[in-house]
């Protein structure tokens, strides 16, 4: 595992730990997605909602492990500015964020937010694992 506290200059709120295949997605996304999607708005950091815990899928007793268990998995819950101003995904799921998400199809096995189920209605799950049939994403 790795501990990532910022990411091509994007501080993370807390530091996530996760294996390096997944920070290495989580860049990936950021370059190739997010900061398209933001266009000129400066982002100086990520809020992080949850990385590596050892916890079954979305804290179910006798579910199978999380991919969060796996190190494979980061949670978005928001953005910072560099002008102060913070979106939030339960607040603010907007037309920018909702490309931004949809952006992480591919880039990641898992790609799941407000809509998805449940369990995601406040964060952007994003997770490492593969599927024979392509990505997961909702």
């Amino acid at each position: 595992p790795v501990r990532v506290t910022a990411i091509d200059g994007i501080r993370l709120n807390q530091p996530a730990t996760v294996n390096c295949e997944t920070a290495v997605a989580l860049k990936r996304w950021i370059d190739r997605e997010l900061r398209p999607a933001l266009g000129k708005r400066d982002l100086v950091e990520l809020r992080i909602a949850a990385s590596y815990v050892c916890r079954p899928r979305n804290n179910k007793k006798g579910a199978k492990i999380s991919e969060h268990g796996r190190g494979k998995a980061v949670d978005v819950a928001g953005f910072v500015f560099a002008d102060g101003t913070e979106w939030s995904i339960l607040r603010d799921y907007n037309k920018t964020i909702r490309r931004a998400h949809k952006g992480a199809c591919g880039i990641f096995g898992t790609t799941l937010g407000p809509g998805s189920d449940g369990y995601h209605e406040d964060h952007l799950h994003f997770d490492t694992a593969s599927y024979r049939s392509g990505p997961y994403c909702r």
